[in-house]
């Protein structure tokens, strides 16, 4: 069984579906069968931080087209002709290859795949560019709309992360139940592993740490909402400071600028460009972690803060109860009292913490490793 990934997200993305397609290699990888191959087809080579991450197995191969190069930063020129690789190209080098079966692990299926008589799988993450086109440009939200629809009248099997994802798949592609199944995002179980005292001090050294802090990791951006949680920190005890981990956006002004105008600034620190192997310190050395997001199609965030041993405040309105279960806190979007008491509620020495940090992590370990490999593995096997 000779399986094709699309690997872009593996090689190119950090977080969010690169963290997806990396776990779910590395665990397909230790399940699958002896006899099953898996062929990562990337545009390039990407990051060598990133495409390392993926852990050597005799059956995992990485698949690049002719002209790939191995630079960091290829040009422009370079760049274009890969994305069109991997949407008008790739298949020719699939049937070449003799791959049964391709999984477009980040919503996209290449163009004739159908066609060429490859059994396909493609995983949804969201729909949030449907859902909520406000924070997309119009151009955009048409283009990734097409691909949408095309990919699912391709597939013959959808995964949906989220039963919220899988809502939103029926209602807007309008695709039968029967035709998707669901499995919860792959998550690794790195965040478990406790850093050192001698890690967690040279993080709060190098980036100059408040003594007591809450965390909100993600790209800073509207749809993320994290100025509800700056404007909760005027009820929080003032010692109490917010720092926020993630991409940085136009948005962010809008935080910075309101922490100057209430003066907050000293209670707001914004990290960028931070390397993930800073990210479990700074989550352990955290006391609560905040997920306003009004939308997500899972909420990896959430799974890592409570693997790192923290409960989280999120919001209501799609995805975030399923990722954290019912242990945790959850608050309307713009509700910044409700905000504000669900992280008064979360602090350390608060009544009942530890045991919902407990209840929580058990409840995870439905996203955790092989679980999820297999239940992959399961849908490949029935269509092949």
């Amino acid at each position: 069984m000779r399986i094709g990934f699309d690997a872009k997200r593996i090689v190119r993305n950090g977080t969010g579906l690169g963290s997806y397609a990396r776990t779910l290699i590395n665990d397909l990888s230790a399940v699958a069968p002896g006899d099953c191959e898996l062929r990562l087809y990337a545009p390039d080579k990407g990051k060598d931080e990133l495409r390392n991450m993926v852990v050597e197995a005799p059956n995992v191969q990485f698949v690049y087209p002719h002209f790939a190069t191995g630079t960091h930063h290829p040009s422009f020129f370079s760049r274009l002709r890969g994305s069109l690789w991997r949407t008008h190209g790739m298949v020719s080098q699939l049937r070449q290859d003799g791959v049964e079966l391709y999984h477009g692990l980040s919503g996209e299926l290449p163009i004739g795949i159908k066609k060429a008589g490859i059994k396909t799988v493609v995983t949804i993450h969201d729909l949030i560019f449907l859902r909520h086109p406000e924070y997309y440009k119009w151009l955009d939200t048409k283009l990734y709309a097409w691909k949408f629809r095309k990919t699912v009248a391709e597939a013959d099997r959808i995964i949906a992360i989220s039963e919220c994802t899988k809502r939103d798949i029926m209602f807007f592609g309008g695709v039968k139940s029967e035709k998707i199944d669901l499995i919860y995002q792959s998550c690794g179980t790195r965040f478990k592993q406790r850093a050192t005292d001698d890690e967690r001090k040279l993080v709060r050294e190098k980036y100059h740490l408040p003594e007591r802090y809450i965390i909100s990791v993600g790209s800073i951006e509207e749809r993320k909402n994290v100025l509800l949680a700056v404007k909760a920190l005027w009820y929080v005890p003032e010692e109490v400071s917010l720092v926020i981990v993630g991409r940085r956006t136009p948005y962010t002004e809008r935080v910075e600028q309101y922490a100057r105008e209430y003066n907050l600034e000293h209670r707001v620190r914004i990290l960028h460009s931070v390397p993930y192997a800073d990210l479990p310190s700074l989550y352990q050395e955290a006391e609560v972690c905040v997920y306003p997001s009004r939308y997500e199609g899972f909420g990896i965030p959430i799974i890592e803060a409570i693997q790192s041993g923290l409960p989280v405040v999120a919001c209501t309105g799609s995805c975030l109860m399923e990722a954290g279960g019912n242990d945790n806190i959850y608050v309307d979007p713009d509700d910044i009292s409700g905000m504000a008491k669900g992280i008064f509620q979360s602090l350390k020495g608060a009544e009942g913490r530890e045991e919902r940090i407990a209840r929580s992590q058990q409840y995870i370990q439905r996203f955790e490793g092989n679980n999820v490999a297999a239940q992959v593995l399961e849908v490949y096997k029935k269509l092949l």
